[in-house]
């Protein structure tokens, strides 16, 4: 172990010295996001992919775009918007499939509890 009066010894003053092992060791506050912001499709989309959709409800729930903005650039409903969201949350990204939509309403209604995908 370091002795403190050694070190001491070797400054001459105590602004001089290294900081304590302590604080080498502290916790830096979280400077890189644990996940990338998300990649936005180009304003006036036609054809919307999970990958796309996604997107979108991802960066409104982050806050980097309004839902306002979110609707007027990608000429949505807020309706649409908000059904895009409640599937996300229902079945996950798979939920946001066209080619599953009828699937996934006939689960959701046959069961009171939300439904689980096969």
């Amino acid at each position: 172990m370091f002795n403190n009066a050694a070190l001491k010894s070797r400054f001459r003053s105590s602004s001089e010295m290294p900081p304590p092992m302590a604080a080498d060791f502290r916790a830096e506050p979280d400077v890189y996001p644990t996940e990338p912001a998300p990649v936005l499709p180009p304003p006036g989309t036609k054809r919307w992919v999970i990958r796309r959709k996604a997107a979108v409800v991802d960066a409104v729930r982050r806050g980097a775009i309004s839902l306002d903005d979110a609707c007027r650039s990608y000429n949505l409903s807020a309706e649409e918007f908000e059904s895009w969201q409640r599937l996300i949350d229902r079945h996950g990204p798979r939920g946001l499939r066209a080619t599953r939509v009828k699937e996934y309403r006939e689960i959701a209604g046959a069961a009171g509890s939300p439904p689980r995908l096969r």
